[in-house]
């Protein structure tokens, strides 16, 4: 094999690291820091905050990836939905993906400095989180909990960037995102349950078992609650709460699509409704500051 194609062999294989072809998980970071970074900003944030939490989240999302499979080197090649990814393959290292989650990391950073100190300060922490999540799943049940923490610091930092400091709502977004990310993910595990229970993967969707589809409700009923809560504080409007009230329906329906559709593709069509849900609630937080 010439050198251009063992070039382009190892290209396509760090996109498929860092799930450059799948970017509903960069959504699903990217809503609730733009729902705070919108309340913040009275519905107007400036073009360089836009440019720099969306961008900032493509690239953080993509070296959690690369983390995240570098952890799960040793299981992913026993479980169907993930043996074919580049490290569980063989088509990457170690030290290949290692590389791409630092330089990844280095240039997210790099655009963070271009905020407030505060903000900067709480980028390290969000980084530590990227970096822990996926050593989570070894010792505790709850891994999709933690991926609502990591996943919901944004939320954090948007809040920062604008203010200089952290707001209620912006916990509350937070508190949210922690309840929504454990529906959604918990969704998600279920697609390699019997897999995981197999390998002594933990995860949320093994842990509640029979009761996993009231956890789901629970879990998004909270979100919905802390969403609302977190419009009540910030003064918000009419077209807020509707669009909570949409997302609610909208959540319901996902989680009767779990339970009727079973196999795979059913679970996965269920979890990526979150991202277009979340969108919807951004369109409404938009509407309901500008008009």
């Amino acid at each position: 094999m010439n050198t251009n194609a063992l070039c382009m062999k190892k290209l396509t294989a760090i996109s498929d690291l860092i799930r450059l072809p799948k970017q509903y998980g960069t959504l699903l970071v990217l809503w609730p820091t733009l729902w705070s970074l919108f309340l913040a900003s009275g519905g107007y944030p400036t073009a360089k905050h836009l440019a720099i939490f969306i961008f900032g989240t493509f690239l953080m999302r993509s070296a959690g990836c690369a983390i995240n499979d570098i952890a799960d080197r040793k299981f992913d090649p026993h479980v169907e939905r993930t043996r074919q990814r580049p490290l569980a393959s063989g088509l990457l290292t170690v030290m290949d993906a290692l590389f791409v989650f630092a330089a990844l990391s280095m240039l997210a950073f790099i655009l963070v400095l271009f905020l407030n100190p505060f903000t900067v300060l709480l980028s390290v922490i969000g980084l530590a989180l990227a970096a822990v999540y996926p050593f989570v799943k070894r010792v505790s049940h709850f891994p999709q909990m933690f991926l609502g923490i990591a996943f919901g610091w944004g939320a954090v930092m948007a809040w920062s960037a604008a203010t200089n400091s952290i707001g209620m709502a912006a916990v509350l977004i937070f508190i949210a995102n922690i309840f929504w990310s454990t529906a959604y993910d918990t969704i998600y595990a279920l697609m390699d349950v019997d897999d995981d229970m197999r390998i002594g993967v933990k995860s949320t969707a093994i842990y509640f078992g029979r009761q996993v589809y009231a956890a789901l409700v629970v879990s998004y009923f909270l979100t919905a609650v802390f969403l609302a809560a977190a419009g009540w504080v910030s003064g918000r409007g009419v077209f807020y709460y509707a669009g909570v009230g949409v997302a609610f329906f909208l959540f319901m329906g996902t989680v009767l699509d779990v339970k009727k559709n079973t196999a795979r593709e059913g679970r996965f069509k269920a979890f990526l409704a979150n991202a277009v849900i979340g969108a919807i609630v951004l369109l409404a937080i938009i509407i309901d500051l500008r008009f």
